[in-house]
């Protein structure tokens, strides 16, 4: 069994602890994925364990059965292939653990169609989204929803929230970080290395004016000059809303939030594809800078930050720099990624091993280009199969706030983007393949 099919089925059962005490080395199952195993290395000890792992009565892979101390990696494989075996002898398909049932059911409807969100209602019936629709029934047995409303809201007119927090949920759980969530908010709150960060999602989100749509208007609805007055003018203001009205919000007077960094999680939703071109929005706004270029007569890129005051659309004028106004020291960070959506779990659930009939997935975008004399970010593409090797990290990024009373500590979050504002500009340490924006094209090859 591939790695990535482990993860998508099991992911979410692993410990963080787990990577500290053993090496995971294989991972294997029964022919109809009832019962999964995987082999590790103990690190410090040197010998073999085998663990099996079956579903609950909440559907969550757990173990069930495991042993330790083989002398021998063959040993401890020939031992976890007869134990299935053995699990199985009655024809099993689930293995109660006595406990009570926390996770949710996304996909059974509670409200009527017509009142469903259309890309829920995609989500849930195009056959093109089954590697989504697979892979996000495995993640929600394991998301317990603290608000009691994430499934209704999930169906309609909260989709893209919650689409934003669930994407959220894997990454830290990617992360290997542990995740408390015994509190209503904020959303998340993580530990690792005896330190904390809270994580609060929010999202650019539609006006009523402007509905979700069933049929998505063309990949070039707008001219380059629509999106750039867009991004200087209206987009600021779109990110602000949310943002401000989560700093309105006070999170660190909460008891649970003494001395903890609160990170604000926002992604882009409020038109199709808006989350292609928007992101340089959000940076001019919360440092309060843009960053122009040039090339000097040797040819090297020289870049020269100009400082913004305030950010206009319309009659509405907001001051720029969130990082810079009352209050704001006490958010530590922005995280954002253009890539929290349905094509992102659609992607790795196709390279998982959840493949529609009949449909070729390829993804297409732009990433960073780590040449130093680089202006513009490298396009890509490629097709979508097992072979991918796509993570959730992938695209996100942090914004640090220079002015943060407890700051994010980055090596909490080790995989993804990092930006911090050094003398008046913005300073990036980035993975070795950071994609800005991306499009997923699903082609349905039809018979001859």
């Amino acid at each position: 069994m591939a790695l990535h099919r482990f993860n998508a089925l099991a992911a979410h059962t692993r410990s963080p602890a787990m990577a500290y005490i053993v090496e995971e080395l294989t991972w294997f199952s029964d022919r109809d994925e009832r019962l999964l195993g995987v082999i590790t290395l103990d690190r410090a000890d040197q010998d073999f364990a085998a663990v099996i792992l079956g579903r609950d009565e909440g559907r969550r892979f757990r173990c069930i059965d495991f042993k330790v101390s083989f002398p021998t990696f063959d040993e401890a494989k020939a031992w976890a292939k007869n134990t299935i075996r053995w699990h199985l002898r009655e024809d099993a398909k689930e293995f109660p653990q006595g406990e009570p049932v926390k996770g949710v059911d996304l996909f059974t409807p509670v409200v009527p169609l017509q009142k469903q969100h259309p890309d829920f209602v995609k989500l849930a019936s195009d056959i093109t989204f089954l590697p989504a629709r697979s892979l996000i029934n495995e993640i929600a047995p394991h998301f317990i929803d603290v608000d009691g409303n994430f499934v209704e809201q999930f169906q309609t007119t909260g989709f893209d929230a919650r689409l934003w927090e669930l994407y959220i949920f894997s990454y830290l759980n990617e992360e290997q970080l542990f995740l408390d969530r015994t509190h209503d908010w904020p959303d998340f709150l993580v530990k690792k290395y005896g330190e904390s960060v809270a994580i609060e999602a929010t999202i650019v989100g539609r006006h009523a004016d402007n509905p979700p749509r069933f049929i998505k208007p063309p990949i070039s609805a707008l001219s380059d000059e629509e999106v750039q007055r867009r991004r200087e003018g209206e987009m600021p203001i779109r990110f602000g809303s949310p943002l401000y009205s989560k700093l309105r919000k006070r999170y660190w007077d909460l008891p649970h939030m003494a001395g903890i960094p609160l990170v604000l999680a926002i992604a882009d939703f409020h038109d199709d594809r808006s989350m292609q071109w928007s992101s340089p929005a959000l940076i001019e706004y919360l440092y309060g800078v843009k960053h122009g270029h040039h090339y000097d007569a040797d040819g090297r890129l020289i870049v020269e930050p100009a400082k913004i005051e305030t950010h206009r659309f319309g009659d509405k004028v907001i001051p720029s720099g969130f990082f810079f106004q009352q209050d704001s020291e006490n958010i530590a960070a922005v995280m954002f990624s253009a890539t929290g959506t349905i094509s992102k779990f659609n992607r790795l659930g196709r390279q998982a091993g959840f493949t529609p009939p009949g449909v070729i997935m390829i993804r297409r975008g732009v990433c960073h280009d780590h040449d130093p004399n680089a202006s513009l970010p490298k396009q890509f593409s490629y097709r979508v199969t097992e072979a991918s090797n796509e993570t959730w990290a992938e695209g996100v990024s942090m914004f640090h706030n220079p002015n943060a009373k407890y700051p994010a500590p980055e090596h909490l979050f080790p995989s993804i983007a990092h930006y911090r504002f050094v003398d008046g500009r913005l300073m990036g340490t980035m993975p070795d393949f950071h994609p800005y924006a991306s499009l997923t094209l699903n082609i349905k090859i039809k018979d001859k």
